[in-house]
Formats: structure tokens, sequence, C-alpha cells
């Protein structure tokens, strides 16, 4: 934007509310739950769903454990209200779960919308007009507050009149003065007192009040204040549900959710991954699993959270971007070295703790149906020993050693960065073969078997290659390493020491392969690690120590 041009804009009005007591409420429960993805999310596709895609859409709601779903707007279209009438007479409505409608304040759509809801056990008619001074000036070309008022309070009659209409159906109420969110305080309260007076709910049959952020055009602490301040002043509180619905013009549509909680709201609108007209509606995935991620039960089930993304990606042609909390394909991920690092040591140390805490993961990939090795460590330039080793252990049982770890994962840092893009699992693997498993130049091991003189020593009969020269040698030593240490000092200068040794048994792939390391050190100090894998143990320790002498003698460390 232009220096210029910002002089156009003022700033949103503070709320009167010097004693406001949201700030130091804390969430301790979840809100009612209502899903808008068929009618407000359906509303801003580019391609919205046919009736049989609502229907599978609806179904998968129901799966996630939403209990009200706003299923249309049945005045609108032949579309919105075939589906109602298919969810009726195809009996796809679960005996807990309210549909929910939405409908302006006018005489023959809240007609047409009562003869769609016949047969339905359970619904909640959401009526609605607008009453922001923008809409009132705009829209409704200079209205008065009592002419936007009337429109409220006839529409509520029209729909309490209709209400016999429907006697197999337990039908409740929804008023929405539409863009509260930029609507006078006061006037709002009037419109929606008004509309109570009508309606005459109670404590035992409330209904709700839903106060839509439309457009979101403050900060999230004064939308929390506005809904505060509504909540206090609202007579008969006890007799109303306060619901949020926010949008996320300013990109912040969760945290006024969530303050708007902690204000007092009982229930909360919204769509799956934030889905909706411009920036988007609330995403009740990310409300929900924040919640989840302080031990709050929600009532609603993202465990197969990747399932449930692919079908709505499947159903409205959206993307869950990248970076979308929770659902996004790299939001768990880490390449950086120092993180994959502090990843695997908090996962090595879970066991330990009653609750969940790893470093920079706020919940546990699993629960949400991610896997770790895929999803958690990947690996590129930027990545460490840390990320390496753990690809390595998780993916192919190989436990390396802490001491051997950073020279493993300068080595495979190398070969990515060389790579100049992410490298996979198996790439991890081949690239680490290559440089540290059964390096067979310049010395070759071709035969050998072992005699145990006793105890303490064994002999060792060899057949070796070196450079191509030929040799069969024994030697004897206090174990099978030593001894072959023995022969390869007959054949060469003897300048090395073996320092580290340690072996075991893969845990991935074929359950024979045995894994040994070793770590030699020449005369300069210098330290050369090598990997052996075979079936027979004796035989990994062997190659391992035949790898090292190899890497000592090519002087790669």
């Amino acid at each position: 934007m232009r220096p210029d041009s910002v002089s156009k804009y003022k700033p949103f009005p503070k709320v009167a509310l010097s004693d406001r007591q949201w700030p130091d409420n804390e969430l301790s429960q979840a809100p009612i739950w209502t899903s808008v993805d068929l009618r407000d999310g359906n509303q801003a596709l580019i391609n919205p769903m046919s009736v049989d895609q609502k229907l599978e859409y609806f179904e998968m709601l129901v799966e996630i454990g939403f209990k009200e779903i706003e299923v249309g707007f049945p005045s609108a279209s032949a579309t919105e209200f075939d589906f109602i009438r298919r969810l009726v007479d195809e009996k796809r409505i679960p005996s807990d779960v309210t549909l929910q409608v939405l409908v302006q304040a006018r005489e023959h759509l809240i007609e047409r919308t009562f003869e769609s809801l016949k047969g339905v056990p359970k619904a909640i008619v959401h009526l609605y007009n607008s009453t922001s001074t923008l809409q009132r000036k705009i829209t409704f070309r200079d209205a008065s507050r009592e002419d936007i008022k009337a429109i409220a309070v006839e529409g509520t009659k029209i729909v309490k009149r209709l209400v016999p209409t429907l006697p197999e159906t337990d039908v409740r109420f929804q008023y929405s003065p539409e863009s509260f969110s930029d609507t006078e305080l006061d006037f709002a309260l009037e419109v929606c007192e008004a509309v109570q007076e009508i309606w005459q709910p109670t404590k035992e049959n409330p209904m709700v009040m839903n106060l839509p952020a439309t457009v979101e055009w403050c900060t999230p602490n004064v939308h929390a204040d506005q809904i505060e301040w509504f909540c206090r002043n609202l007579k008969d509180r006890e007799s109303v549900l306060i619901s949020l619905h926010t949008h996320n013009d300013r990109g912040t549509g969760v945290a006024a959710t969530e303050l708007g909680l902690m204000a007092g709201a009982d229930r909360v609108e919204g769509t799956l991954f934030g889905n909706g007209e411009r920036t988007g509606n609330l995403d009740i995935v990310t409300v929900a699993l924040n919640m989840n991620s302080h031990g709050i039960q929600t009532g609603l089930d993202f465990s197969n959270l990747r399932q449930i993304r692919d079908t709505y990606e499947r159903m409205t042609e959206l993307e869950v971007a990248p970076r979308q909390p929770y659902a996004g394909d790299l939001v768990f991920t880490a390449f950086s070295g120092s993180h994959q690092d502090a990843i695997k040591k908090g996962m090595d140390r879970m066991e330990e703790s009653k609750y969940w805490g790893v470093p920079y993961l706020t919940i546990d990939p699993k629960d949400i149906g991610r896997n770790y090795s895929k999803d958690i460590i990947r690996i590129n330039s930027q990545s460490g020993k840390g990320g390496m080793a753990y690809i390595l252990q998780t993916e192919f049982g190989l436990d390396i050693p802490e001491k051997m770890k950073q020279v493993v994962g300068n080595t495979l840092a190398n070969f990515a960065d060389k790579k100049g893009t992410e490298i996979e699992p198996q790439e991890v693997y081949d690239a680490f073969a290559e440089n540290f498993v059964n390096i067979t130049a310049p010395l070759t091991l071709d035969k050998f078997h072992f005699e145990r003189e006793s105890e303490e020593i064994v002999t060792c009969f060899a057949d070796l290659a070196l450079n191509g020269e030929n040799f069969s040698k024994e030697g004897t030593g206090n174990g099978p390493i030593n001894a072959l240490v023995n022969i390869i000092g007959q054949i060469v200068n003897k300048d090395f020491k073996v320092l580290d040794y340690r072996a075991h048994s893969a845990s991935k792939g074929s359950s024979a392969d045995s894994i040994a390391y070793l770590k030699l050190q020449n005369e300069s100090g210098e330290s050369f690690w090598g990997v052996g894998r075979d079936a027979s143990i004796g035989k990994a320790g062997l190659l391992a120590l035949v790898t090292a002498w190899n890497r000592l003698r090519l002087g790669v460390k």
C-alpha cells in the first residue's frame, strides 16, 4: 500500500469496557460446535457441491462428531432444498444431530424453508438480517434503526407462527444480526432483545443469538470486548446461547474466536480448514486441536485428519496450504538440524513422562494420523546429525552410535547440498551405505574362519585382497576382530588401533541382518568409522573393521 493511501482509513473504535474480565479467564471446556461447511463454505466455492457431494460431506461431518450442521439455504436454490429432502427421505439424519437452515427475514423465504424441514427430527431455523451502519446506509438506502429492527421482529414472528406446521420437528430458533462486528453495540443489543421478547426463550429451551464477525474489522481483543459487553448487558442471559461466527479478513479469526469464548460465548460456528468467502471462516479444526493440546475434550475426532483433508479437497476443489495449522503437509516437519536433534531427544524420552513434551511439537502428530518418519523429520542440506540418525533408526533400524552421528550428519548433509533438494529416506540410507557400509576397496575380505585355541585366544584364517594382490594369512587375538587386526598388520604397517565397537540386530528389514559399528584411530589421532552389515554378527564385525580401515586408507573421515 502506498503511504499516501493510508489516510483514507481510520482506526476501529474501542469498546468502553474498563473492567473487562475475559483476559483473566481460561478455556476449560469446549463450546457447542456448529459446522457451516455445507452453507457458508459451500456458497464460497467456485463450483458449489452437488447433492451427492453434500451427502458425502455431511456423513463426514457426522463421523467427526458435529451435532449441529448448517446444511444449507433451502429457499435460495433447488439444490439446497433437494439436499435436505434427500437427508429426510433416505433417513440419513442421526437422532442426535440437529440440522440448521439459514433464511433471510422475508416471509416467502421463511415459508419455503419450513417446507424443506418436514420430517426433520431436530432443526434450528437461523434467521438473519443486516444491522450495521454500512449496511443500513448503503444496502438499505439509509434505513433507520427502527426499520431494521422491524425486519428482525417481523421475521421472528413469522418463524414462531410457522413452528406448529412442523409437529414432528423439535424446532429451535437462532437469530443473527448480520455484520454484528461493525454494528453499534447498543443497537445490536436492542435488536436482539426485541427478537428475544417475541420468541420468549427459557433456560430450559434457549434460543441462539449468533454474533457474527461477518467482516473482521478489528483486533481480536476488541472482538472479545464486544462479546463480553453483549453478554453482560443482555437481559435473561441464561435463556440465550451466545454464538460466535468469525471471518478471517485480518487473519486472526482463530484468535478472535478463542478470546470470544473467554469473553463468555457458548457456541462456535465455522468450517473445516476455514473455507469461506474472502479470506474464509473460522477454521474449526485449528480451534478444536488447540483445545486438545491443552487437555480439553472437544467431542470432535480429527484422529484421521489426512483422510478428512483428502475428502475436503476432493469436494471443494480447494487445497490445504502446506503451513495450515495441524493439517498442512509441512506443519510438523523439521529440516533444521538443531530442531531435528531436539525433537529426536524429546521423542526418546517420552516414555519417561505422563504428559506430552517434545520440543517444537505442540501435539503428538500420531494423534491426528501423521507419520513420524514421513511427516516430522525430513532431510535437506539444512539438516543435521539428529535428523539423519532419526531417519536411519526409524526407517531402517540402524542405531547409530552417538559419537558416529556427527560424521554421518556431515557426510549426508554434503550429499543433500550437492543434490540441492530434499532427499527421501531411501536416498538417506543409500548415501549412508555408500559411504560407511561394507566398503571393499582397497582391502577386501574374501573368505575366513576361526578356531578357538582357548577362552582367551582365537585364531583367524583369512583370504584377503589388497589393491588386487591376494593374501592368505592367519593371525591370533583375544577375539575375531583382534585376530583380523593382527592379520592386516602382517600385510601392511599396523598404524591404527580399535577404539570402539558395538553391534545390534536390525529392527527394520531383514530380521536376520546384524549391524556392526567400529571406529579406528590412526597415529595422528584421527578417527574413522566403518559399518558392517551381514546375516552373521561375526562377519558383520569383520566387515566393519575392513570398512573402517578402507576409509582410513582413503583418508575419508
